[in-house]
């Protein structure tokens, strides 16, 4: 091919000067036939038009490509990510098979055939208060000294690239639900729509075009009025800008592994440095995500009044014991509600049970744990003292002062089983009493100074065959007038 200066000259010479073609072809080298075909050229630039020159047949080529997409076909549903076809391979079975093709050649045709079924992606626009990402990432904390596994939930508003991030035990749908719920109180208002991959918190049935919400899930889409919207199953890309922002996160803020007392604690941290960091971060024009989200924020759709209960209703019996288990833990109820069924609301840190109008709230416990509150238990322990015995230690520790002074003193004086006795009088009296005026006799009652303990009576001599036993003396009388006293105050 002619450089463009070169062609300029052909068509200067005839055109302008009226050099015939044999002399232009003479002077410069070239033939009639190339100087023609730069005359007739139709562009001003003297490009001559090109021609597709004929494709030669190849049956050798031709054949070993049939096969190649045969053995495609074949090996189809016997491949994993990691015994994965390749061309060496596929080259082998081909030499098998009698064809004589090159590896190079085998390998050329696989690597357009993955060039031409490759996804082409479609450059999106986001507009302010249009679209969110969600989605969780597992992370690793350090609580209190012992590394473990968390989950982190993050929210990203697409427009302003605003993100809320939130650390939880497990990846379930309470905390599903909460991190919605916290997420949309953060930004003060709600996004027009939320892109998710098909979690099970998120949807019941994964068959059809429009999946099925869970209920809860449903609920709360209702209660704040978006759009719920699904990636395609095993296409993360669908959702790319919440995929490599959760990665980012997950290297600048809990890069090295963060350490705290709690999950909350953690979880307030990071997302106090990604706050602050919404003054720093810029996109390609040089504006802020502050800046961005100055404009989002009038889009977004305000709250509902109340925010969206993030808990699952579990109906539960109550044992013989007064137990009632949720998740794998146990946890004590009123007494009085034994043998009954109540109603659990599930929360992220808390349960509030619910049977016939009364409601109480406990803290959540690990899978295989107990939360036993004996305050539950004030009829039965205030007549069994034995019970009150046994739970002695953990009993005081609960009810607080002035009962672990009194457990004390009446110990030292006493010892274990009259010490036991009293206190499960006392707590007999609490049952239906007023428990505040108790603990103020008390109070009062404790502040006078402990007499010393009787002195010891002599011993008397027994044969030796009793010896090894030891008889405990009651001496109850002395602790009656402290509890009519108290029963009175």
């Amino acid at each position: 091919m002619l450089r463009m200066d070169q062609a300029y000259v052909i068509r200067h010479k005839h055109f302008v000067e009226g050099i015939g073609i044999r002399r232009i072809a003479r002077e410069m080298g070239l033939s009639r036939n190339t100087v023609r075909k730069y005359l007739d050229a139709e562009d001003a630039e003297g490009e001559p038009p090109r021609t597709a020159s004929r494709v030669r047949a190849s049956p050798v080529h031709d054949g070993a490509v049939k096969r190649i997409e045969a053995i495609l076909e074949e090996w189809a549903g016997r491949t994993t990510r990691k015994q994965r076809i390749t061309a060496s391979r596929v080259h082998r079975q081909l030499v098998e098979d009698g064809y004589s093709v090159g590896v190079t050649t085998v390998r050329e045709y696989l690597a357009e055939r993955r060039r031409r079924d490759q996804e082409v992606y479609v450059p999106l626009q986001w507009w302010p208060g249009g679209c969110a990402q969600v989605d969780f990432f597992e992370v690793t904390v350090d609580i209190e000294g012992v590394r473990q596994k968390a989950w982190k939930f993050l929210m990203r508003l697409m427009y302003s690239g605003r993100d809320f991030a939130w650390l939880y035990e497990r990846c379930n749908r309470i905390a599903f639900l909460d991190g919605h719920v916290r997420a949309f109180t953060h930004f003060d208002g709600i996004p027009g729509r939320a892109v998710y991959d098909r979690l099970t918190a998120a949807v019941k049935r994964k068959v059809g075009i429009e999946p099925e919400l869970t209920d809860r899930f449903r609920a709360l889409v209702w209660h704040y009025h978006f759009e719920p919207c699904f990636a395609r199953p095993g296409e993360g890309h669908d959702k790319g800008g919440v995929e490599a922002r959760g990665k980012g996160i997950r290297l600048q803020h809990l890069t090295p592994i963060p350490r705290g007392r709690t999950l909350q604690d953690i979880s307030t941290a990071m997302l106090a440095e990604l706050d602050a960091a919404m003054q720093s971060r810029k996109d390609r024009q040089g504006r802020t995500v502050a800046e961005r989200f100055a404009e989002e924020k009038p889009k977004l759709r305000a709250l509902p009044p109340r925010p969206f209960q993030a808990r699952l209703a579990e109906p539960v019996v109550v044992s013989r014991l007064a137990l009632a288990r949720i998740e794998g833990a146990d946890y004590s109820l009123p007494e009085h509600w034994h043998g009954l069924m109540a109603m659990a609301h599930v929360g992220v840190a808390d349960i509030r049970f619910e049977c016939r109008g009364e409601t109480e709230i406990v803290p959540k416990v690990a899978r295989g744990g107990r939360l036993v509150q004996y305050r539950h238990y004030r009829r039965e322990l205030g007549r069994k003292p034995q019970a009150v015995r046994q739970i002695a230690p953990v009993l005081v520790a609960q009810m607080g002062q002035p009962y672990q002074q009194l457990w004390e003193r009446l110990l030292a004086r006493h010892g274990e089983r009259e010490a036991a006795r009293v206190l499960s009088r006392l707590i007999g009296i609490t049952e239906n009493g007023d428990e505040e005026g108790l603990k103020r006799a008390l109070e009062e009652l404790l502040k006078t100074p402990s007499t010393p303990p009787p002195t010891k009576a002599k011993e008397v001599e027994v044969p030796a065959s009793l010896r090894q036993f030891t008889v405990e003396s009651p001496s109850v009388a002395a602790f009656d007038a402290l509890l009519e006293e108290a029963r009175g105050g």
